[in-house]
């Protein structure tokens, strides 16, 4: 297709001249054609990678059962009671929603944000997923997929507060964030059991684990980094990793379960 327009261009061009010529008229203006190339992928061998997981070392803290009896609807798509996903962890207690980023190290670049949106839905009276993470200016698409009306509303510090409401059947919500920031809560004004994080970064390079943990940040240029992971409940951890081209280094993060009280008390003598 684009030999053929190249083509049917040329012969335009070719009896333009011709007709000019003809008539005698001189062309006093030159058009200059330009080829349009799109940039290149960086090639392996010029760029780097971090992989690694992210477990929990101890205990567990079991979910807390979700009181939906407020809501009819709510109640009932959960016949078991949906808990709380403050800790989730998964095979060889794998900690799932870690934000794992690079924090410092990058050079100044600007990274376009990707054409595809993130995707929150609010189903069965939850946020899915629970976090969420996004680069500056990318689309964040909120889905409402429950018969009742829903609310989502952010509570950031670095960027535009916004509170939207979206009744069921309602089209898809799009917003953005023109600021990094990790990371913001997220609230629902008509639900308050439904809770959710955004982190949002000017770049591209992080990644949020799922039930085994691991992560991946590709594509990093060659260079001396400080990498971050993020849990809700255990805070951050920062690992330094220097990068050469083409290479994988492998980093692993371990968070300590906090102390669980006593589950009885010692009788004292009277």
């Amino acid at each position: 297709m684009r030999t053929k327009c190249f083509y049917l261009f040329a012969a335009v061009l070719t009896f333009s001249g011709s007709y000019l010529a003809i008539h005698g008229i001189t062309p006093t203006t030159t058009v200059a054609v330009t080829a349009v190339v799109a940039p290149a992928m960086p090639h392996t061998s010029t760029v780097g990678a971090v992989t690694g997981a992210v477990r929990l070392e101890g205990e567990a803290p079991k979910g807390k059962p979700i009181n939906m009896a407020k809501e009819p609807v709510c109640l009932k798509a959960h016949p078991t009671p949906a808990l709380t996903e403050e800790v989730v962890t998964g095979p060889n207690n794998a900690l799932q929603n870690v934000i794992v980023y690079v924090s410092e190290g990058l050079p100044s670049s600007t990274f376009d944000p990707p054409s595809e949106a993130a995707v929150i839905d609010q189903k069965t009276c939850i946020y899915h997923p629970h976090v969420i993470a996004l680069q500056t200016n990318q689309k964040l698409r909120i889905v409402n997929s429950d018969p009742i009306s829903h609310n989502i509303h952010p509570l950031p510090t670095n960027n535009r507060e916004w509170n939207r409401s979206q009744p069921p059947g309602m089209p898809p919500l799009e917003e953005s964030f023109a600021r990094e920031e990790v990371v913001i809560p997220v609230k629902c004004n008509v639900h308050p059991w439904m809770r959710s994080y955004i982190a949002v970064f000017k770049h591209p390079f992080f990644s949020v684990t799922g039930s085994t943990g691991h992560f991946d940040l590709k594509n990093l240029p060659p260079g001396n980094y400080s990498i971050a992971a993020w849990h809700e409940k255990y805070g951050v951890q920062t690992q330094q990793v220097s990068i050469a081209g083409g290479e994988t280094k492998t980093l692993d993060f371990v968070f300590r379960a906090r102390l669980q009280a006593a589950k009885s008390l010692k009788s004292h003598p009277g």
